[in-house]
């Protein structure tokens, strides 16, 4: 007992000391260990934040038939039938993150509450004024979003007169109700509590509700059925609310159980923002500012789930129709992933009894180079056989994703790309626009896919352990932003992404599959798109 109470007084005193070399005082040192957060991790972040992150070096985009496998309608059907014979042995569960607000959503509809000057202006010149293409969409096809009458009714009790107004007046008082924190409040909430769809016999469905939706036609096993939500923790009775209500529906119409639960982002995983001198960062109170270490801090609570099969997909990329399509792209993934993972946990127990051939090695070459898309350094043939099967089972006993990719028509974000490491091979992985270097442009504009966040993945080894995902992470893929915070620039890390540097070590493999399956709802008019309207109205 007392020799206990000396090591964690050593190592509490080792710490304050490794906090003060990094400008923090007694008063941080306190915040940063009720946070959790470790030291060694800051004080990386902080050389991160001084010297830049390393160039990713990309070598080309991945293109269809290299880097991207190409599935026919007929290959899907094939491989979800795969996934349809063997799950019923297997557990599987949907990871859907879901903590961010709506704002950005809004984002068009809050800047014009903020700056509309009715006294002085209409609606139409505040239009001109800020060449707002997106305004006069979401007015005149207003009454097609499923929240319009809900909050039309809103808008008429902010304005008692309503009927006899002029237009502006009303759209203005229309608008206002969605925002209003004391009305719907719709950009501080969300996206996934927010009413998305609506069907024929007027039923309202949020994201969630068609996310259960989703997990009945392609994420069950054995009349079960696992979604995990991560929510930020002011949030998660709301989602709670909706599950109560519609759940039992979804349960009885399919003989199905739905479990259901959730996690938050944990607060060790935030950062800590620096000045531009880079010393910690402090607010007007003299108190650490800490930031969110991005939705790459997920990959924690992806680490916490226990299934053999886990399907990833963002809370807003859902459809009103054709529901059945999805499902059978999402499932093909899946029979893709399972064919995939038995062959690697086959060489893997070969490998691990040690009777094995130079022909059973040739062959594992060859299936890690043709199927896994994994570079084998050129000094391999001249490796001892036991540093050959080291190294092949090193390069095999990883988590391993099957990433469905979209041709790009235009939409801003990630996509796949051959990246070239410091040794000189080259592996898959997803690449943010803003990771590549300014000289690598034009292999950006060569790049013709899309990441869409659909994922299937392994996480478990060919022992059926469970691998630790914190292991497989390449930090110096994360980001550096600069924000303003009352006025005063601040510099901050934000952890690789969760399906971009979080994964970067995982075995993965690109599939193409249809646009369709992607429709994301990144501002409120892309709810206007068909995938999100009835087919009957």
């Amino acid at each position: 007992m007392e020799e206990n109470l000396k090591q964690k007084s050593t190592q509490i005193n080792s710490d304050f000391t490794k906090a003060q070399e990094l400008g923090f005082n007694s008063n941080d040192f306190i915040r940063i260990t009720k946070r959790n957060i470790n030291l060694e991790t800051v004080s990386n972040q902080f050389q991160l934040l001084i010297n830049g992150l390393p160039n990713i070096n990309i070598d080309r985009p991945a293109i269809l038939n290299d880097g991207i496998e190409p599935l026919s309608e007929e290959q899907a059907k094939y491989f979800a039938t795969i996934f349809d014979g063997k799950k019923k042995n297997i557990k599987i569960k949907k990871f859907v993150p879901a903590s961010g607000a709506a704002s950005r959503m809004f984002k068009f509809l809050t800047e014009f509450i903020n700056e509309y000057k009715p006294e002085e202006e209409t609606i139409n010149a505040y239009i001109n004024r800020k060449k707002d293409k997106n305004l006069p969409i979401f007015l005149v096809a207003k009454e097609k979003f499923a929240f319009y009458d809900a909050v039309l009714e809103s808008a008429k009790k902010l304005l008692p007169n309503f009927e006899t107004c002029s237009k502006d007046e009303q759209d203005y008082a229309f608008i206002n109700a969605m925002l209003s924190p004391s009305h719907y409040n719709f950009a501080n909430k969300p996206k996934g509590v927010l009413p998305f769809h609506k069907y024929a016999n007027n039923h309202i469905a949020t994201a969630i509700e068609e996310h259960l939706n989703e997990c009945v036609s392609y994420a069950c096993s054995n009349n079960e059925s696992h979604l995990h939500f991560t929510v930020s923790e002011e949030h998660q009775e709301e989602f709670e609310e909706i599950i109560n209500k519609i759940k039992s529906k979804f349960e009885s119409q399919n003989s199905i159980s739905i479990n259901v639960n959730y996690s938050y982002q944990d607060k060790a995983t935030d950062v800590i923002a620096v000045d531009l001198d880079g010393k910690p960062f402090r607010d007007d109170n003299d108190q650490l500012v800490f930031r969110p270490g991005g939705h790459g801090a997920l990959i924690e609570n992806l680490n916490t789930l226990q299934a053999d099969v886990i399907f990833i997909k963002n809370i807003d990329n859902v459809i009103q129709n054709h529901i059945q399509e999805v499902a059978l792209y999402k499932k093909a993934l899946a029979g893709k992933l399972t064919l995939l993972q038995e062959s690697i946990f086959e060489y893997l127990k070969i490998l691990d009894s040690g009777l094995i051939s130079e022909n059973n090695l040739l062959e594992i070459v060859q299936f890690s180079t043709a199927n896994l898309k994994i570079s084998i350094t050129e000094d391999f043939s001249k490796y001892t056989k036991e540093s050959k099967i080291e190294y092949l089972h090193t390069l095999l006993n990883r988590p391993i994703r099957v990433c469905g990719m979209v041709k790009n028509e235009g939409e801003p974000g990630g996509g796949p790309f051959w990246v070239r490491d410091v040794k000189g091979n080259t592996y898959l992985q997803i690449i943010e626009a803003s990771q590549i270097d300014a000289n690598q442009t034009k292999i950006l504009e060569k790049s013709t896919h899309f990441n869409p966040v659909d994922l299937v993945c392994s996480t478990k080894n060919f022992k059926g352990e469970y691998f630790d995902l914190t292991q497989y992470i390449d930090a110096n893929t994360g980001f550096i932003v600069e924000k303003n915070n009352n006025g005063k620039l601040l510099k901050a890390y934000e952890l690789p992404g969760l399906w971009n540097g979080a994964m970067a070590n995982w075995i993965t493999v690109f599939v193409e599959v249809p646009l369709f399956t992607f429709n994301p709802v990144k501002t409120v008019n892309d709810l206007l798109k068909p995938a999100h309207q009835s087919v009957n109205g």
